[in-house]
């Protein structure tokens, strides 16, 4: 039997490793991740457009660091969200293509925070399927009443009311709010902003028309800049509850600690934009605040890609990152942004509403396109087809009135290689592959990518469905069916219906 000197000197032993493990956890970061549904990686002040108005997000560019070249790994609401939480390729996950969920095998860097004492919760737009929801403490999806904790300890702090707005966000300050105080924190805060169908007076005082960016690729018409102008009001409304968050983290006394990110999972849904490889599609606005380790007002200009998350967040928490991880931290350019920890970033392009099939690669100065659908246009989302832009660019196309560069989306086939010179061409205007003073460019980006797809496993040509909208007017099709089969369901569909 213990005596009772050697059972108080436990009971102390115990105390001190309760009191080594509760101040490891304190000294690990709050995590903040803030994502826009369909936003332009330049449709915000920090990035230059003073016309829509972000003050929150010009608040979190002066007090963090800005990213001036990170990419996501594929211009699709879903895949690109399946491939930030995994740190791996689109075609990676299993999830590849829209509306695909991601497979309960897959590994997250959510479970990972949760096993080292991190408590986890969702707030917002979901979209990567009901198979890894229990890789958070809470969830709390975009149009429910309230921010509902399962039942437990924390269960007092559960049902708090979120506030009823389209944005998707009205349980994102709830979910801060419930946080239980004992443990490190992350959140997944995604909105529904500024993601289409857009409506009048989203905002009390609107965007005029008059006033936009209309970007070189798209028609300069009154009917592009009012679609343009409604965009930029939801992109004001999603602002104002970034603020909300800043200013609740700040009320309960954790901002200096607290790492918040600010990205779009991929560009704006306009023609040319959302689900083309372009950086009009694939590269996002990523801002960290960080007080406690990022300086305020910094920027870095290194390449990242949104695979790199994963594994920085897992860095900066202290936590070993699994094997499954294809990224690379970026957590050591908080200190020095001069700092470079990838030559190349890579792309790809798949079905979404549309049959696609294409890959990219792109280092600081060019960007290398291979077109594997070339028989087919660029066509934008079904709900960008349907918008005026599209409509009005449409019908200038049909009487050979649309300028060249504006054809884009209209052109078939397209080239089955483009090569662009973003310093001299930041908008991708001219395809440069054929220019013999850039044949070596061309030769080594071309060998760099199919190494990539070598290296990732990316068969070619892959696996192909067909269009479920028409590519004219953005209807539905007789063959679209609700919900989609995931990928292991379509694979034994169709070899029960091989002979």
């Amino acid at each position: 039997m213990f005596s009772r000197v050697a059972l108080i000197a436990l009971l102390f032993g115990f105390a001190a490793v309760e009191m080594q493990v509760r101040g490891a956890l304190a000294s690990r970061p709050n995590i903040v991740v803030l994502i826009a549904d369909d936003m332009g990686w330049d449709d915000c002040g920090p990035y230059g457009n003073r016309r829509v108005r972000t003050p929150n997000i010009d608040r979190l560019a002066r007090e963090g660091m800005k990213f001036d070249r990170a990419f996501v790994t594929c211009s699709s609401c879903s895949p690109s969200r399946a491939s930030i939480m995994t740190g791996r390729y689109p075609h990676n996950t299993d999830a590849e293509q829209l509306h695909w969920p991601l497979p309960r095998a897959q590994v997250t860097f959510v479970e990972k925070l949760k096993a080292a004492g991190y408590w986890t919760a969702a707030a917002g737009k979901w979209h990567v399927g009901n198979e890894v929801k229990d890789r958070f403490d809470a969830v709390a999806e975009a149009g429910t009443a309230g921010f509902q904790l399962p039942s437990g300890p924390n269960a007092r702090r559960a049902g708090m009311i979120a506030e009823q707005d389209e944005s998707g966000c009205g349980n994102w300050l709830p979910a801060l709010q419930s946080r239980p105080k004992e443990k490190p924190f992350f959140l997944w805060l995604a909105a529904l902003d500024p993601h289409r169908d857009y409506k009048l007076n989203t905002i009390p005082n609107p965007h005029k028309p008059e006033q936009v960016i209309v970007p070189p690729y798209l028609l300069d018409s009154p009917e592009v800049r009012r679609d343009l102008a409604l965009y930029y009001d939801e992109i004001t409304r999603l602002d104002r509850f970034i603020g909300k968050i800043l200013d609740e983290l700040e009320a309960q006394g954790v901002a200096t600690n607290t790492l918040v990110i600010f990205m779009a999972d991929n560009g704006r849904p306009f023609p040319r934009c959302k689900t083309t490889v372009y950086d009009s599609g694939i590269k996002t606005p990523f801002i960290v605040r960080w007080p406690a380790k990022a300086q305020a007002g910094s920027q870095c200009a290194s390449l990242i890609s949104s695979i790199d998350i994963a594994p920085m967040l897992l860095e900066v928490a202290g936590v070993e990152p699994p094997k499954t991880f294809q990224g690379r931290s970026f957590a050591k350019l908080f200190a020095d942004p001069s700092q470079k920890i990838r030559d190349h970033i890579f792309a790809e392009r798949n079905w979404h509403d549309y049959d696609a099939h294409g890959r990219a690669a792109r280092t600081e100065r060019f960007k290398y396109i291979r077109n594997f659908d070339a028989n087919l246009p660029n066509t934008p989302p079904a709900d960008a087809v349907r918008s005026p832009t599209f409509q009005a660019m449409r019908r200038l196309a049909q009487v050979a009135e649309l300028p060249p560069e504006l054809l884009v989306c209209f052109r078939k086939p397209k080239p089955a290689e483009e090569l662009y010179d973003i310093e001299r061409d930041p908008h991708e205007l001219r395809n440069i592959a054929d220019d013999p003073a850039h044949a070596e460019t061309l030769k080594g980006l071309r060998e760099r990518l199919e190494r990539w797809q070598r290296e990732t496993d990316d068969p070619m040509p892959g696996l192909r469905n067909p269009d479920e909208f028409d590519r004219e007017t953005g209807e539905p099709l007789p063959n679209r069916k609700r919900p989609r089969l995931s990928k292991q369901e379509l694979l034994s569909h169709m070899k029960a219906k091989t002979p």
